[in-house]
């Protein structure tokens, strides 16, 4: 195979296109603690710390990928599923363009790359990000195996990959040895990181609908299987509307600016995705198009928070 095969084949393997995520909700992390030391006047903004914590999120959410897959091909899972652009697995270990071994292999010098920065980080801004960074690895190492199988997937997906990163990103970048723990997570942070979680959540959630059915054989235990798809259907659309209510509590609440309000410009993306799958939570065929709005609706949701608290930053006085 050519090294441009190779390179490719990789890129696949990881789901290179889904890690676009992360990268989304570190930049609200970042937007938050660059307003934050503005605000303040406390430390400054280090560009060679941000493009490390961004390193370290990308590799991190990249691992999640490839322990999946490896989970995947040796229940062969992935052998029954139902293909779609978003969700049944890329293939490529069936199809032997790479094997188990290699993607264990890599699914483990991710993680430990992505210790080896969260570790810097808790010896050079505070021992909270220690916590953070254990949440979540447990998440990376245990979701397949045991999360995903006791209803708690979706709940760890959003928080280890939704708000723990916003939240993390923060309280890395503002974050010093000694400083009060309590000062790393103020109600601002808190609030922002929660539309990013509930989205995250949702983007597994939706995905979760074709698979469903042989999730169910394989094992696994998640809130598509528990709820039945037409009443998961009703509780997508409740968590769309609480994405959108939790954007607007921050500026309600005086404790950022109106500028989040930018997040609503997805809503009618939204809309759409909800009534899609409220009409047809069983055609997997129909339902395809709303999974597809549904990954617009959470990766520019948070691209347009991160937006939103730049301009707080430039236009704040």
């Amino acid at each position: 195979m050519e090294k441009r095969d190779v390179v490719k084949a990789w890129l696949g393997q990881i789901r290179s296109n889904f890690l676009v995520l992360s990268v989304m909700l570190v930049a609200v992390g970042l937007a938050l603690a660059a307003v934050h030391i503005k605000r303040t006047g406390e430390g400054s903004f280090s560009v060679v710390d941000a493009i490390l914590i961004m390193i370290g999120v990308v590799i991190a959410h990249a691992s999640v990928n490839l322990f999946n897959e490896y989970s995947d091909s040796q229940t062969g899972i992935d052998n029954h599923t139902q293909k779609t652009p978003f969700s049944g697995g890329t293939g490529l270990i069936q199809a032997g363009v790479t094997t188990p071994v290699a993607v264990n292999t890599a699914a483990w010098q991710t993680i430990v790359w992505a210790f080896l920065i969260g570790l810097y980080f808790t010896m050079t801004s505070h021992w909270v990000i220690a916590i953070i960074m254990l949440i979540g690895g447990l998440s990376i190492i245990f979701y397949t195996q045991h999360l995903a199988k006791v209803l708690l997937g979706e709940f760890f997906a959003g928080l280890s990959l939704g708000s723990l990163v916003v939240v993390g990103a923060f309280a890395a970048m503002v974050g010093r040895p000694g400083m009060d723990a309590c000062s790393l997570f103020p109600i601002e942070v808190i609030l922002i990181s929660i539309p990013p979680g509930i989205l995250t959540a949702l983007l597994l959630f939706l995905n979760e609908f074709p698979d469903a059915d042989v999730d169910r054989k394989f094992g696994r235990f998640h809130l598509v299987i528990w709820l039945g798809r037409k009443k998961a259907s009703y509780l997508y659309v409740f968590g769309l509307l609480m994405t959108y209510v939790t954007i607007l509590l921050p500026p309600l609440l005086g404790v950022s600016s109106w500028w989040v309000m930018l997040g609503f410009l997805t809503l009618p993306i939204a809309v759409r995705a909800g009534m899609t799958a409220l009409k047809y939570p069983e055609d997997m065929q129909k339902l395809v198009p709303a999974m597809g709005q549904n990954v617009i609706v959470v990766l520019a949701t948070d691209f347009l928070l991160a937006v939103g608290l730049v301009l707080e930053l430039i236009f704040s006085v």
